[in-house]
């Protein structure tokens, strides 16, 4: 743990795909941190379709993150 404080880098946390089943209208998806922070959500009509768009959400999310670190890593070179 120690290591990764000196090279600069933060501990990783952990995101989770929560789905919410609302009368008659369909399905809310949410993707949260530990925290219970918000960082993307949306409502679908279908389970499948909600759980699809959700873990998409969760996918782009996590790919934007390791772009900006690697972009922030080769500036710095």
């Amino acid at each position: 743990m120690r290591d990764r404080q000196e090279q600069g880098t933060k501990p990783v946390g952990m995101f989770e795909v929560i789905l919410t089943r609302r009368k008659r209208f369909g399905w809310r998806w949410q993707v949260c941190d530990q925290s219970g922070k918000i960082f993307a959500d949306g409502f679908e009509r279908t389970r499948p379709s909600a759980k699809y768009h959700g873990e998409r959400a969760l996918f782009f999310l996590l790919s934007q993150a390791y772009l900006r670190n690697r972009s922030a890593a080769s500036s710095k070179d």
